[in-house]
């Protein structure tokens, strides 16, 4: 690896950057920190799952520029986006009809890690930031593999609350290719801030699993 900082936004577009209509892609096992939760998105408890989960990721990120012995592997990079999983707790399932209320979703909250970093190394960095950025969410914190497998994915462009649009598109697009989806539950990749950008600009990436 040289000494260019590794770029997800032009090294893995078809992972982060799909055009703004359904296709299938093959997501293959990646390394996350993660954190669960359940609740409305729009609540503290929701900012604050988002925060320790970006205070470990730049822990990562720059303490290693201060060691004298650096992870094997080591690389600059930028950090990869903010992605969330979302389903709804049992009972809401039991009652669903097309609609459903933002306290009854359920998340698995997460930020892709580079290849070097291992278990090891991501305890070093969880220690060092409960002493510097204490909190109490981040004895959550789990360091895991993930793979989504063969699913369908598409740009969002928009209000989060909108995505059902995307969402009927995708389900059309799969049942033409003659492929089922697994179940309600999906992923969505935050490439914008919603904090900054303007709600009908906000980037989402929409993806969920199929067979």
């Amino acid at each position: 690896m040289t000494n260019v900082k590794y770029e997800w936004r032009k090294k893995e577009k078809r992972y982060y950057l799909p055009k703004n209509k359904p296709s299938l892609i093959e997501v293959p096992a990646f390394k996350f920190v993660t954190l669960n939760g359940e609740g409305n998105p729009n609540s503290a408890f929701f900012s604050e799952c988002i925060g320790v989960l970006y205070a470990i990721s730049y822990a990562i990120k720059m303490t290693p520029k201060k060691m004298l012995m650096k992870p094997e592997g080591y690389y600059d990079y930028t950090v990869y986006p903010l992605e969330g999983v979302w389903d709804l707790n049992e009972e809401a399932k039991k009652h669903y009809d097309g609609t459903f209320n933002k306290d009854d979703l359920v998340f698995k909250l997460m930020i892709r890690q580079p290849d070097f970093v291992n278990d090891a190394f991501f305890e070093e960095m969880l220690e060092l930031t409960k002493k510097k950025k204490p909190h109490d969410l981040l004895s959550e914190l789990k360091f895991e593999e993930i793979s989504d497998g063969k699913c369908v994915q598409m740009l969002h462009i928009g209000s989060y609350d909108d995505e059902p649009a995307s969402f009927q598109q995708m389900e059309a697009f799969a049942e033409k290719e003659k492929l089922k989806r697994l179940s309600k539950m999906h992923r969505e990749i935050y490439l914008s801030d919603f904090r900054k950008v303007a709600t009908e600009k906000l980037k989402t990436v929409l993806r969920f699993k199929v067979e």
